[in-house]
């Protein structure tokens, strides 16, 4: 992309907590030619219709945001959706950019796609060095299909389709669901309900000590802009062919009763904190190796507090709003 602002960008999954932060990125840079399309207009996981969509429009590069996700218990209780929704979804919209002649594109991954054991902080060259982490490894899979079909695309055809693999995001339009969300919202929402209710104890799922890394979502958008505008000869002097993703983190983690003690300050609740250790922890340490990330130029701007205390502002604006 090279900074030219006027060429057309379909940015995939526009409504999404990562697509919308995208989508606010680029209107903030002066792009002018932002496509979306909501799902009731484009279903991603229909191959002939993805396929129409291209032809229709004339598109110069892609952002593929649009995921089927969620925590540990969505992971958990719907497995085959995941691998088979986001299977769907970035084979057709890979498959089409390139039938169409796109030749950039960059595909959002997830820091899942790195073994359980995976030595800590993941380096991007971890991939496919062990087992994934049971709880989701459907979704494991489709993203790690993703980096292939990208990687193979360039191989190939001579493509330039770039991957991005974020840490735990949170911010602006995250799902809140009381079940299927993320801890950052699972907690923010359980949290403020406390505090609603003058609850005297928090109960948090699981021991409260793995270590997790959390990025906020415009962190993310304007990390995932700046390795899109990366010219060619500088996103392939760092990263290799069939290496070619990039992870995008903060570099810094703190542990779930850490995070926990730091929502409770944000949220302003006084009671006690509980851990239920019969709940599954997942992996007890994800963090990011952001080294090749900082060699190309971008680190993470906002700290988690900071992130917290913007999102939870967010979240009692639109807390009406908000899906149960």
């Amino acid at each position: 992309m090279s900074n030219n602002r006027d060429q057309v960008v379909f940015v995939a999954g526009h409504r999404g907590m990562v697509g919308s932060a995208i989508v606010r990125r680029l209107s903030s840079l002066g792009y002018k030619h932002i496509l979306t399309a909501t799902r009731a207009e484009l279903d991603l996981t229909d191959q002939a219709a993805v396929f129409d969509f291209f032809k229709a429009n004339r598109i110069d590069h892609v952002v593929l945001a649009s995921a089927k996700v969620g925590g540990i218990h969505a992971n958990n209780t719907y497995p085959a959706e995941f691998i088979y929704e986001n299977l769907l979804i970035e084979a057709n919209v890979i498959g089409a950019a390139h039938q169409h002649d796109v030749q950039r594109l960059l595909f959002l991954g997830s820091s899942c796609i790195y073994p359980r054991d995976a030595e800590q902080p993941m380096r991007e060259d971890a991939l496919l060095t062990g087992t994934l982490e049971p709880t989701n490894e459907p979704y494991a899979i489709a993203k790690i299909a993703g980096i292939k079909l990208c990687e193979s695309f360039n191989r190939q055809y001579g493509r330039d389709y770039r991957s991005v693999m974020p840490t735990n995001l949170y911010g602006t339009n995250d799902n809140f669901h009381p079940e299927n969300s993320h801890v950052i919202p699972a907690l923010m929402r359980r949290f403020h309900q406390a505090v609603q209710e003058q609850a005297e104890k928090v109960v948090i799922w699981g021991s409260g000590k793995p270590m997790r890394e959390f990025l906020h979502v415009d962190d993310m958008a304007a990390a995932s802009v700046h390795v899109m505008e990366l010219d060619e000869q500088s996103y392939k002097a760092n990263t290799q062919s069939m290496l070619s993703h990039i992870n995008v983190g903060t570099g810094i983690d703190c542990t779930i009763r850490e995070l926990a003690e730091t929502m409770a300050r944000v949220t302003g609740f006084k009671g006690k904190l509980g851990f239920d250790a019969s709940k599954p922890d997942g992996t007890m340490r994800k963090l990011m190796d952001v080294s090749r990330l900082a060699s190309l130029g971008w680190k993470a701007q906002i700290s988690l507090e900071e992130g917290l205390t913007q999102t939870y502002a967010w979240f009692r604006e639109n807390i009406s709003d908000i899906r149960s």
